[in-house]
């Protein structure tokens, strides 16, 4: 959707859909870099802009892209037809920024198809109980489009991007990544919530939740790419990896909070004064009690970390008996995820005995039943990736 030149290519696409027989409503998101643009003037004009002016800005460039589609698909002789997400019959809550769908009605986008007419649907946006525009959130365009999908009773949900699929891992980072024919939500929720950025997260949860199938594709070529399945059936999955795929994060940093009262409520009392400032913990690791204390460690979004930093600063330290506090933002989060981990031992022991040998040191670690992540120092988590990779064979011959 960067340019005229990419909205023809994809109003042909839905042309040739139209012409095999399918039904297509599509959702769009802003053109090319223009959310970030529009971001950049806000912060010319105000310092601190409020919420609701900032989604009725953001909000622009969805409105504009779904006018020019409809114009292209016009002009193949494809009756199209825009819906902003109010329009569309999404309604969220009031939550400024990063809004939640409540509930979708689309009717309007069930007239206009029952009548021959593609629905263009605005990504990432929808109304409030309050009657404002709200917005998403970044990658809200894929969960509109799924939840669009569940209302309407879809076949199937196609999310196109810039990848031809979902990978074992970052092809940047471990050129010998395989694109995977299919994954389950499982898999994929985990890859979403360590670091692969298509889909959304919120996305996949969507999908997960109310049985949406997905197919992630490139919009570039066309080709199939990775269909995300309930579960993979077994006899399909005979010979595939214990290991499905191995991802990374850089987006995290590393608080310690130092000799701190092993006692109850210490934890609790921390990890409160971080919810009530809307600060995301991730990753938490307390160390064993001696002598009475212990230190406390948890990773936070890096665009976190000041306020983090300022809530264990301002009062937390003082009124836990805590002495001080740690900060090490050069982190890298390093995960393998499978669902077959679950029933083969020995996993992990594979993980930590990989790093160990290439000389990457291990700073915190966790677990899920289908994940083990790992953080390392933030210049070798790369490396980790690409030694992991071949680790579990996931190189693609």
């Amino acid at each position: 959707m960067a340019d005229p030149d990419r909205m023809r290519t994809v109003a042909d696409h839905v042309a040739r859909c139209r012409r095999r027989g399918d039904d297509v409503t599509l959702v769009v998101s802003a053109m090319g870099k223009e959310t970030d643009e529009l971001l950049h003037l806000a912060a010319q004009v105000s310092a601190v802009p409020s919420g609701r002016e900032m989604d009725m800005l953001i909000t622009a460039g969805e409105r504009k892209a779904i006018a020019l589609i409809c114009m292209a698909l016009e002009e193949l002789g494809v009756p199209a037809r825009s819906f902003t997400g109010s329009q569309a019959g999404f309604l969220t809550d009031t939550n400024h920024r990063n809004a939640k769908i409540l509930e979708v009605n689309p009717d309007r986008v069930s007239e206009s198809l029952d009548s021959g007419i593609v629905p263009v649907v605005a990504g990432s946006q929808g109304v409030s109980t309050e009657r404002d525009v709200t917005f998403l959130g970044r990658g809200g365009s894929d969960t509109t489009a799924v939840a669009l999908a569940k209302a309407l009773n879809a076949q199937m949900c196609e999310l196109y991007t810039d990848v031809s699929g979902v990978f074992s891992a970052d092809p940047r980072v471990a050129p010998s990544a395989r694109k995977m024919s299919e994954i389950s939500f499982d898999e994929l929720l985990e890859m979403t919530a360590t670091g692969c950025p298509k889909p959304a997260m919120r996305s996949v949860e969507v999908a997960h939740n109310h049985q949406v199938p997905l197919h992630v594709r490139s919009a570039f070529t066309w080709e199939p790419g990775t269909l995300v399945v309930q579960a993979i059936e077994s006899e399909s999955s005979v010979e595939q990896p214990i290991i499905r795929a191995v991802t990374h994060d850089m987006s995290e940093s590393k608080v310690t909070v130092v000799d701190v009262p092993d006692k109850p409520g210490v934890s609790a009392s921390l990890f409160r004064s971080l919810a009530d400032r809307g600060i995301d913990v991730d990753m938490i690791v307390q160390n064993a009690s001696e002598e009475g204390r212990t230190n406390i460690s948890f990773t936070v979004p890096t665009e976190h970390l000041e306020r983090a930093e300022e809530a264990m600063r301002s009062g937390v330290i003082t009124e836990l008996g805590a002495r001080t506090i740690g900060i090490n933002p050069k982190i890298g989060r390093v995960s393998v995820i499978g669902a077959a981990m679950k029933s083969n031992p020995g996993v992990a022991a594979t993980m930590f005995e990989t790093l160990a040998n290439n000389g990457i040191n291990i700073d915190m670690i966790s677990t899920s039943a289908i994940r083990i992540s790992c953080v390392v120092a933030a210049d070798r988590a790369e490396e980790a990736v690409q030694y992991l990779h071949t680790a579990f064979g996931l190189d693609d011959r």
